[in-house]
């Protein structure tokens, strides 16, 4: 296993590079952040967009307002190559880290995420599994130290159904469709299946579900049943090369692309590159804006990157996935805000994170105030809801750009929520879990 400690306080403009060199033991005081990253194996060209995404906005909150209301930030890599046991390792390895423990872990992983929910109470860290991990850990009154704003799978596929039935008329419309979902044979690709069931069952739509092996280059089976099924839709649950191989199959066989449209972890430029002109059309969820236009990725190329757009660009600024790894890290250090603002202008523990994660009300004026406006959006969180059951909006490859075609689309929280509490419920009673009551 490779790790690498990157240590941001008083360090102006290193993250310049891919890799920073090691630097001295964290300050006393530092509010310290792990990361599980994956920069090597099958899954790197998802992976090294997150790293960066996450160090370089930790290097802008220094280098740009001298860290967290005055507490700086260090972090540590740790390589995880996309693997659970290598994720659990690097949890043990960096939980006990920094002057107070680990911030929280954002695990970019669902299989890790599973494995560290239970390990959460006990070592009193946060997990924030943003738009991943366990569906059902959006019931805070079961799941008290995991949180998974601002959307999850479950309410993303129904907002993916939502979708359909805006382009097809209505959902009346559905009665008859053919719809497959392509997903990793992973709990993370099996994520979506339950509520893409229980959507079929209210509106009538032929569901088939279409697993696709690690690493998932050998997908030809796979989309010679499309070219026989010919679904009307296709949604696509991949990772890593999965999707750029699916991309490639589909175009191979002459799918519309217009009504081919992945999740939010498959809609990324590594994605759509490597298949060229086949990729033009393809779609795909998200909860952000795509580009390096907004007022938070000049601020990096300011304060991070010395003025250099060039060097910002080599290390994915404005790219999906460094996009997405921005807002997730902007989650993170808005929580110990709020924190501190309940137990003082310090480096919080985990526990005091925690609430910090559970108060957290980022406001749209706090947006623009984070040079974020429009990029994403708003989000409260409470005791019962650790989702708070966001839209997505979705975004179309042209080639050469990622753009947003469509309004945000709600999800159907009359279906999903109570799918929530149910499983909610049944993890607690099979874990022996007392669920809390939320004011």
């Amino acid at each position: 296993m490779k790790l690498k400690t990157l240590i941001l306080a008083g360090i102006a403009g290193a993250t310049g590079l891919s890799a920073v060199a090691a630097s001295p033991a964290l300050a006393q005081g530092d509010q310290f952040f792990p990361m599980l990253v994956y920069r090597t194996g099958p899954y790197a060209p998802s992976g090294i967009p997150v790293a960066n995404g996450f160090r370089d906005y930790y290097t802008l909150i220094n280098n740009r307002d001298g860290g967290i209301n005055g507490v700086k930030i260090s972090f540590e890599e740790c390589e995880t190559e996309y693997n659970t046991k290598l994720g659990v390792e690097c949890y043990e390895k960096l939980k006990n880290n920094g002057s107070t423990g680990a911030s929280l872990f954002n695990p970019y992983s669902t299989g890790i995420t599973y494995q560290l929910i239970p390990k959460a109470a006990v070592d009193e860290v946060p997990i924030l599994s943003m738009g991943y991990g366990r569906t059902a850990a959006a019931d805070g009154r079961v799941f008290e130290w995991v949180f998974n704003f601002p959307t999850t799978y479950w309410s993303q596929a129904s907002a993916f159904i939502n979708y359909v039935a805006q382009q097809e008329g209505g959902f009346e419309k559905l009665k008859g469709m053919k719809i497959a979902h392509v997903h990793h044979n992973s709990a993370y690709g099996k994520e979506a299946n339950p509520t893409l069931e229980a959507l079929a069952k209210k509106f009538g739509y032929k569901l088939t579900l279409l697993a696709v092996d690690h690493p998932g280059q050998e997908q030809k089976a796979t989309w010679l049943q499309i070219r026989r099924l010919k679904p009307d839709w296709v949604f696509m649950s991949g990772w890593g090369v999965m999707n750029q191989v699916a991309i490639k199959e589909a175009a191979s066989i002459n799918f519309k692309m217009d009504n081919f449209v992945g999740n939010w972890w498959s809609g990324s430029d590594a994605d759509v590159i490597p298949a060229g002109k086949g990729a033009v059309g393809y779609k795909s969820a998200t909860f952000h804006g795509p580009g390096a236009a907004w007022q938070v990725h000049k601020d990096i190329v300011k304060h991070v990157y010395g003025g250099d757009e060039s060097k910002a660009k080599a290390n994915n600024v404005g790219e999906v996935l460094y996009n997405r790894a921005v807002v997730n890290a902007m989650f993170g250090v808005e929580a110990i805000r709020t924190a501190q603002g309940k137990f003082g202008n310090k480096a919080m523990t985990g526990k005091q994170v925690r609430w910090g994660l559970e108060n957290l009300n980022i406001t749209e004026a706090r947006l623009k105030d984070l040079g974020m406006e429009g990029f994403t959006r708003a989000v409260k969180v409470s005791c019962i809801d650790h989702e708070t059951g966001g839209p997505i909006v979705i975004q179309q490859w042209d080639g050469a750009k990622w753009s947003i075609v469509s309004d945000w689309i709600p999800t159907l929280r009359d279906v999903v929520r109570p799918m929530v509490e149910t499983a909610a419920a049944n993890y607690a009673a099979e874990n022996k879990i007392t669920p809390r009551t939320c004011n």
